[in-house]
C-alpha cells in the first residue's frame, strides 16, 4: 500500500483525494446524501416505484402479528389492505397538491400510487384482521389462524 493522490472525475461524479492504494474508495457522506436526493426526485418514485421507502415494523406475540407501517400525510381513504395466503399488500395514493404557480427548489415527495407487499411468517386470520390508522401510523393486528397458535398440553401420569 502506498499514499497517492487522487483526481476528480467530472464524467462519472468520482471524487478522490488522498488515499491508499489498494484500499477501497468510501465516499462522502455528501455524496451519499446527494445520490439519494437524486433517486427520490426521478420520475420512478413518483410512478409508484419509492413504495419500500414507507418504513415498517412487523412483530409477533402468542396470539397475533402486529404491523406498524409509517404513512404520515395519507388518509384512512387512500389506503387499501389485504392479505391472501401469507401474503400482505397494502395500497396508497399520495395526494398531488392542487397546480398552482409553483417554481419548486426541490420535489422529492414522491406523489402518486405505492404498493409496498411482504410475506407473512405465519397464518393468520383473515375474518379478523383489525387496522387503523393513528398519527401517521397505521397498524395492522392479526389474529394467529388457530391451527398455528401453540397450545399447551396436559401431560397426564401413569
Amino acid at each position: 500500500m502506498a499514499l497517492t493522490r487522487r483526481q476528480h472525475n467530472e464524467t462519472n461524479g468520482t471524487s478522490t483525494g488522498w488515499g491508499l492504494t489498494g484500499m477501497p474508495r468510501i465516499p462522502s457522506l455528501f455524496q451519499e446524501v446527494d445520490q439519494l436526493f437524486n433517486q427520490l426526485a426521478s420520475p420512478g418514485y413518483a410512478a409508484g416505484q419509492w413504495s419500500q421507502g414507507f418504513p415498517i415494523d412487523l412483530y409477533e406475540t402468542d396470539e397475533e402479528l402486529v404491523l406498524n407501517m409509517a404513512v404520515a400525510g395519507i388518509s384512512s381513504d387512500d389506503l387499501d389492505v389485504s392479505v391472501e395466503n401469507r401474503e400482505l399488500t397494502i395500497r396508497g395514493v399520495i395526494p398531488q397538491p392542487e397546480n398552482e404557480d409553483r417554481r419548486y427548489w426541490v420535489q422529492t415527495i414522491p406523489y402518486g400510487e405505492f404498493r409496498r407487499s411482504l410475506t407473512l411468517p405465519t397464518q393468520v386470520d383473515l375474518d379478523n384482521i383489525e387496522a387503523s390508522v393513528k398519527d401517521g401510523m397505521l397498524t395492522l393486528r392479526m389474529p394467529k389462524a388457530q391451527h398455528v397458535r401453540a397450545r399447551k398440553i396436559a401431560v397426564n401420569a401413569r
